[in-house]
């Protein structure tokens, strides 16, 4: 289980929020919503350990935030494709991986099939389009081994194939057992999902 409590979130004289408590349980999919600035990317870059809250806890079963259990079951996306755009599609997909491990390159070619880059595994980044790089950075979810996903806008610049492919990832990630906490502004068809207003 995920459980937050009595979180708040200050930005420069902006409350974000407050008192916010909440718990997600394995197999949980929470979607947040909310206006531009009310704190969405804020609140999953806490729970990622990326950003420090005013106040509150934050624990997975029994490891807080930032200690080594509770970090090694999260995998945070941001609403940045985070690639660089002088490697290949092939070697950005390598390098996030190995940051958190090592994972063999017939799995990394799979995995940018199953996000619809077969053929683009030699591209270099900078010249494919938004979507695409989107799909790259999204093929290293596929080969995420954390049990909290945390994905920021994971549906942006993506076409209607693309959210439902990503939507389906989602779906049988949290049949394993798994969590995914996600924001967007756009509709979403995943099923059982609960939403957190801020």
């Amino acid at each position: 289980m995920l459980k937050i409590n009595n979180l708040s979130c200050q930005k420069g004289y902006n409350l974000l929020f407050s008192q916010l408590s909440f718990t997600v349980d394995l197999g949980g999919i929470l979607r947040i919503t909310g206006t531009n600035g009310s704190g969405k990317t804020s609140l999953l870059k806490i729970l990622a350990g990326l950003s420090v809250q005013e106040q509150g806890t934050i624990f997975l079963d029994n490891d807080a935030v930032k200690s080594e259990g509770y970090q090694a079951e999260i995998f945070y996306l941001g609403h940045l494709s985070a690639l660089s755009v002088e490697l290949t599609c092939l070697e950005n997909l390598k390098f996030l991986t190995a940051l958190n491990q090592s994972v063999e390159q017939p799995l990394l070619l799979d995995a940018l099939k199953q996000v619809g880059l077969e053929g683009y595994e030699n591209e270099y980044c900078a010249k494919l389009s938004a979507g695409q790089k989107r799909r790259v950075a999204l093929a290293s979810l596929i080969l995420s081994k954390a049990k909290i996903w945390l994905l920021d806008e994971p549906f942006t610049a993506l076409d209607p194939q693309g959210v439902k492919m990503v939507e389906q990832h989602i779906e049988q990630h949290c049949k394993q057992g798994g969590v995914c906490l996600f924001t967007t502004h756009q509709d979403s068809a995943l099923k059982n999902q609960k939403v957190l207003a801020l």
